[in-house]
């Protein structure tokens, strides 16, 4: 009987040994699949992570282009509105000039109009002393 005893005893034990194996086991299996998860996770943060960086860098160095961009247009603006004034003053300028040679040369044609009228009279005069 006590070889029974023992033989129930190894036998009661060893579902405790399945069980207890079991439990580790599965403990095994719960955490590979979770770091296979978290690794998983991980990875995908990872590469989250990298197409954000490559986005950042790809649409800042667009927007640095835009920016430089901008500045040089407001650059060129700038020149284009100097230019414009300075076009602007020299037509005045010339508008000026133009009507003060006009206005000489009508006050010339006027002066030369006296002087022709004036110049046959005294011809004629002349003329009558000599004979």
């Amino acid at each position: 009987m006590a070889f029974l005893k023992t033989r129930d005893t190894a036998e009661h034990d060893r579902p405790a040994e399945t069980e207890g194996e079991g439990e580790i086991r599965e403990f095994v299996r719960r955490d590979v699949a979770t770091s296979f998860r978290r690794q998983a996770e991980s990875e995908s943060e990872m590469v989250a992570s990298n197409i954000n960086a490559v986005l950042q860098r790809a649409t800042g160095t667009s927007v640095q282009e835009i920016e430089n961009l901008i500045t040089e247009l407001q650059t060129l603006r700038d020149t284009l509105q100097s230019e414009a004034a300075r076009v602007q003053r020299e037509i005045v300028e010339y508008t000026t000039l133009t009507q003060g040679a006009l206005q000489s040369t009508k006050i010339i044609a006027e002066s030369l109009k006296k002087v022709s009228g004036a110049r046959p009279e005294t011809a004629d005069q002349e003329l009558s002393y000599r004979s």
